[in-house]
């Protein structure tokens, strides 16, 4: 694995970087709120203006035919520039990777182009009340219709759903299926006959979070993404991006621990109580060699992934990879080390945590992490099985 990057990915780097000096990002802003969804739709349009939105994406849907390893670098330097989360984040980066790899040229062409310039932002209808973790419970159906098929059930948990435009989800096709079979794939208009969004307001008072009800709507045809009925391999493809390198990119980590080191130094001189502790300057040091260690395990993906050794992924078809069930390793240690990274914040901060806002919203956002994209439970079980070749417990 070659650590170095050649002059024109450091060129790459700098335009990046000069961009986002010139460009502030909005801080501050929350997708979860009506005001801060639009203020970050607006930043992402900027970003699909600039051909930053999807780099990796061929030029004819949005993106500048980036190289992964650009990625990477474009994703380091959006997130020392402090920028925020972006709403587009499921579709870009779950939806995007599975229509590259299960889409038709009609989907990808209607569909890409649309949802980089935020024209189209995407929730995920995946969880229902009584099926979370358990994906195969589903039980919401897709029931046969002339051109098309028609949708009744209830999604849960839908993140920013209650401000996005459409929804990409699972539905029971054929009920007398075994349970990873019989799902077919579907994208739904929010604004649809027959479908229903109600806010969720969690503790915070925000509101982003979405039920969705579906009652008898219409979805044709091209609408459906793979075969029907044979859903749960595309859902797979999904859930891989969703625990692997297309939606936590180690950038945001390592900017994270920087700032953690940098608060750590600044607020600490050498006769502070907080440094004597050696438990808390031990948590700080292990943040960010955390981080650090993160990099290197998505570098060497990267690198297999960039030499042919896997499936089509994130980048579409210019450089075609997917981890497979290392995604689970991988999920398993980007989310309990943004727990990690924020609690220790909050140790340091002490009596102050409850006045620093930025630090105290990252932890109760971190909370989750080992909850969505598949509870860290079934992780630890997917990676036994199919990577330790152990029994099934």
């Amino acid at each position: 694995m070659d650590l170095t990057y050649s002059d024109a990915e450091e060129a790459f780097r700098a335009e990046v970087a000069e961009w986002l000096a010139v460009n502030p990002p909005p801080r501050g802003a929350s997708g979860n709120t009506a005001e801060g969804f639009s203020l970050l739709r607006d930043w992402d349009r900027r970003l699909f203006d600039a051909g930053w939105a999807a780099v990796s994406w061929p030029a004819e849907y949005g993106g500048r035919d980036a190289s992964l390893w650009e990625w990477l670098i474009f994703e380091e330097e959006y997130w020392r520039a402090g920028a925020p989360q972006r709403v587009s984040q499921n579709g870009i980066s779950l939806l995007a990777p599975t229509l590259f790899e299960f889409g038709t040229d009609e989907q990808r062409a209607r569909i890409l182009p649309r949802m980089a310039s935020a024209e189209e932002v995407w929730a995920q209808g995946w969880s229902e009340p009584d099926a979370g973790s358990d994906l195969a419970g589903i039980t919401s159906r897709a029931v046969r219709a002339e051109g098309g098929w028609r949708l009744t059930g209830q999604k849960t948990w839908c993140s920013r759903g209650a401000f996005c435009d459409r929804l990409f989800g699972l539905f029971r096709s054929d009920p007398e299926a075994q349970r990873h079979a019989g799902i077919t794939y579907c994208m739904v208009d929010l604004k649809a006959d027959g479908v229903t969004v109600r806010p969720v307001q969690v503790l915070d008072g925000e509101e982003g979070f979405a039920e969705v009800f579906l009652d008898d709507v219409f979805v044709p045809d091209d609408d459906v993404i793979g075969e029907p009925g044979e859903g749960w391999s595309v859902a797979m493809a999904t859930a891989s991006s969703e625990r692997g390198l297309s939606l936590r990119s180690p950038g945001r980590f390592l900017a994270t621990a920087a700032r953690l080191v940098e608060m750590c130094r600044a607020q600490a001189p050498a006769d502070d109580p907080v440094l004597r502790d050696p438990v808390l300057r031990d948590a700080v040091v292990r943040a960010w060699m955390d981080a650090e260690a993160y990099q290197l395990f998505t570098l060497a993906t990267v690198t297999r992934l960039v030499e042919g050794d896997s499936k089509p992924g994130p980048s579409g078809p210019s450089e075609r990879g997917k981890p497979g069930p290392e995604a689970s390793l991988n999920k398993i240690w980007w989310s309990e080390l943004d727990v990690r990274l924020h609690e220790t914040a909050l140790a340091l901060l002490g009596d102050e945590a409850a006045l620093d806002n930025e630090w105290t919203r990252g932890f109760e956002f971190a909370l989750a992490g080992p909850i969505y994209a598949g509870t860290n439970e079934i992780q630890r079980n997917i990676a036994a099985q199919r990577i330790l070749g152990l029994p099934r417990a």
